[in-house]
């Protein structure tokens, strides 16, 4: 690292927004998900999806709730596009659910796109070039005027290519690629340009995707760029407002959840944040979230661990052990005041009632997770921890005195071991402690 990095980067400038309104808003409801395990998920893979595990996973997705689901790149891939004709073809695809599919801007990659799509009863296609100036400047070499004269002349291409297939209902998805880059003027001339070549209006509708492509600033500055478009778009009325958000600054969620606020009204992304370099946003975090505040996310995560591994056999990705929600450990306290209080809060919670179980900020039952695993015993576990697995799982009940003589016991252990301490183990500490209290009385029966 230099010691002077303002002469190499420089901070991203703000959307000028003095009168912004998202601040004072609140989630009220589930945004449309569009997850891109599919695609985007799968083309960070060390190793790309088989169609059997990619079309495993749609059926996972389709069974999870997710009614817009990005099925691959089928113009890049002759396996996505393979996976696409076979979801079609065997009419694996359930009503009421759209498949996406993405392309760039190329007139015969556009025209096997729709072809991959041939027969379906609703799709999407998903058109994309990237709009910021270094892109423009470094990548396309392309003035501001001559990329909206392309996106004009592509988009029409694309809606030629599906009039073709009228018994398909098309849907166009525009995203002025590294949005979140670009100057805000730039990326509503490159939307408006799209949405005058499809003729977006009364019955026809499109998807406008801004997506932090890659993050370039905090996410109250993406919040300030989505509400500004929000408000400056044409025919907003006949335009779903769509955001992708990626994680290289940490805050993909964050951003997210700030972009529905300013207007967004769907969300794209994949299950546990996978995705290109630091990942998409992770949608199963967005919609449990939600899920705590009140509000309905419409995904089910009912059976979290089974999700789980499907996600890992299909992608050979792990979870991580602390990944919210998900991971192993989310529910698992080794902390004694951690311990000492969730004990409590079980003790107090009403079956009925609202939720409010210390360090717990959801039920571990509704997502699949029993409560066997929410205290474990190591060196750094307090009193009120072991007794309560002690009683949990064995159905000893420690008065208060034994409470702390048994604790030293197991803390000597933990020390001594530099290990966890199962329930086992526990056990056999228990029993070797009450055969010493045994002893103890049997020897002060034989001095008296």
């Amino acid at each position: 690292m230099i010691p002077n990095p303002e002469t190499k980067y420089r901070p991203f400038p703000p959307v000028f927004l003095p009168d912004r309104q998202w601040p004072a808003r609140t989630h009220r409801q589930a945004p449309i998900w569009l997850s891109t395990d599919l695609r985007d998920g799968n083309q960070a893979l060390f190793e790309p999806m088989s169609p059997a595990r990619k079309l495993r996973f749609f059926d996972a997705l389709v069974g999870i709730g997710f009614r817009e689901i990005e099925v691959g790149f089928p113009s890049a891939s002759q396996t996505d596009f393979d996976v696409v004709r076979a979801l079609i073809e065997a009419d694996r695809i359930p009503d009421g659910v759209t498949p996406m599919v993405l392309t760039p801007m190329r007139e015969d990659l556009i025209d096997r796109t729709v072809a991959s799509l041939r027969g379906a009863r609703r799709a999407i296609v998903h058109v994309y070039n990237a709009t910021a100036p270094a892109w423009r400047r470094i990548v396309f070499g392309m003035t501001v005027p001559e990329m909206l004269r392309f996106i004009e002349s592509q988009i029409t291409h694309v809606r030629r290519a599906t009039e073709r297939f009228p018994e398909t209902e098309w849907i166009l998805q525009y995203s002025p690629e590294t949005f979140s880059a670009t100057e805000p003027e730039v990326a509503l001339a490159a939307c408006h340009a799209a949405m005058r070549a499809w003729g977006v209006g009364a019955g026809r509708r499109m998807i406008v995707n801004l997506p932090t492509t890659v993050e370039v600033a905090a996410p109250n500055v993406f919040a300030d760029q989505i509400e500004w478009m929000d408000r400056n778009l044409d025919a907003r009325e006949h335009v779903v407002l769509s955001v992708h958000t990626h994680n290289d600054r940490g805050t993909g969620v964050a951003c997210a959840e700030l972009a529905m606020l300013a207007g967004a009204q769907r969300v794209e992304g994949c299950l546990f944040g996978n995705g290109e370099r630091s990942g998409n946003a992770d949608l199963l975090t967005l919609a449990l979230n939600l899920y705590t505040q009140g509000i309905a996310p419409g995904l089910d995560f009912s059976d979290l661990p089974a999700i789980a591994r499907c996600y890992e056999e299909c992608t050979g990705m792990t979870i991580p052990p602390r990944h919210p929600y998900a991971g192993d450990l989310v529910y698992t306290a080794f902390s004694g005041s951690h311990q000492d209080a969730i004990k409590k809060g079980f003790a107090a919670q009403d079956p009925h009632g609202l939720w409010e179980v210390p360090y717990l900020p959801i039920d571990p039952a509704d997502l699949g997770r029993s409560y066997d695993g929410v205290v474990r015993i190591n060196s750094q576990s307090g009193k009120g921890g072991v007794s309560y697995v002690l009683e949990r799982d064995h159905g000893v009940v420690l008065s208060r005195a034994m409470q702390a003589e048994f604790h030293a016991i197991v803390q000597r252990h933990a020390d001594a071991t530099a290990a966890e301490i199962g329930s086992e183990t526990l056990r056999q500490l228990f029993e070797g402690y009450q055969s010493g209290i045994t002893r103890g009385k049997e020897q002060s029966h034989v001095d008296a």
